[in-house]
C-alpha cells in the first residue's frame, strides 16, 4: 500500500491519545457491579476497542441482569467516563508531540473513536488539542462500530481525502482491523502486554509508544512496498 503520499493522519482516542482506558474499566466495574455483574479487570479488557453498546451487549448476552436496560447502562457508563476524563484525563506518552508533529508537517489531524461524542469532547478539552484536530468522528454515528470500517471511511470523507492517503494510528486490535479494512496504512501502538503478539502482523508498523511517532516513520510508510 506504500508509494502513495500520506495526506492526513487519523488517531484513535482512548488508550492512544488519552490515558482513559482505566476510566472505562472503572466505569464498567462500577455500573455493572451495581447491577450484580462483577467484572474483573481482565474481563473488562475483553471488550477493549468495541463501541460501548457492543461491549454492553457482549455482557448482556452472557449474563443478563435485571434493573437498567442495555441502553441505560451504555449511557451511565459513558457519562461516568466523560466525568472522569474531564476531571483527570492525561495524555499518553508522546501523544501531544505526535499531534503537534502532524500540524507542523501540514497534515490534517482527525480523531476517529468508538467513544460517544460526549467522551470525545471531554477528551479534546482535557488534552487541549481541539484547535489542532480538523475533524473528529464517533462510531456512535455509524450503523456498526469498530472493527467495521465505516467509522474510518466516514472520517476520511469528512476530511475530504481518499482513505488510501490516510495513516491511522490505533492501540486496539479491533480499531486496527477497522482502519486496515478501510484500506488505510496502520500504525499500531499496543499496550505493553500485547505488543509482541503476532496478531499485529497485518499492521504496517508497531510502536511501543507514540514517542516513536516521527517524520521518518511517516515518510517510510510512503515508500513503495512499505
Amino acid at each position: 500500500m506504500g508509494g502513495k503520499p500520506i495526506v492526513a493522519v487519523i488517531f484513535d482516542l482512548d488508550g492512544l491519545l488519552i490515558d482513559s482506558e482505566p476510566f472505562w474499566r472503572q466505569a464498567e466495574t462500577e455500573v455493572f457491579g451495581s447491577l450484580g455483574l462483577h467484572l474483573s479487570e481482565a474481563e473488562c479488557r475483553q471488550t477493549m476497542g468495541l463501541r460501548i453498546d457492543d461491549a454492553v451487549r457482549h455482557w448482556w448476552d452472557r449474563s443478563p441482569w435485571s434493573g437498567m436496560g442495555p441502553t441505560e447502562v451504555e449511557r451511565a457508563i459513558t457519562a461516568r467516563v466523560a466525568e472522569l476524563v474531564g476531571a483527570s484525563g492525561a495524555p499518553m506518552p508522546g501523544a501531544l508531540e505526535a499531534v503537534a508533529l502532524c500540524v507542523r508537517l501540514s497534515l490534517p489531524v482527525a480523531v476517529c473513536s468508538g467513544s460517544y461524542a460526549v467522551v470525545i469532547e471531554a477528551a479534546l478539552r482535557a488534552l487541549g488539542i481541539g484547535l489542532d484536530v480538523s475533524v473528529w468522528h464517533t462510531a456512535e454515528w455509524e450503523p456498526l462500530g469498530k472493527p467495521h470500517p465505516g467509522a474510518y471511511l466516514s472520517t476520511a470523507q469528512r476530511l475530504g481525502v481518499d482513505p488510501l492517503g490516510c495513516l491511522a494510528v490505533e492501540d486496539s486490535f479491533n480499531g486496527a482491523l477497522s482502519a486496515k479494512a478501510a484500506r488505510m496504512r496502520v500504525v499500531a501502538v499496543p499496550e505493553p502486554a500485547a505488543i509482541d503478539s503476532p496478531r499485529w502482523g497485518f499492521c504496517d508498523r508497531t510502536l511501543a509508544s507514540l514517542a516513536g511517532f516521527d517524520e521518518s516513520l511517516i515518510r517510510s510508510l510512503e515508500l513503495p512496498g512499505s
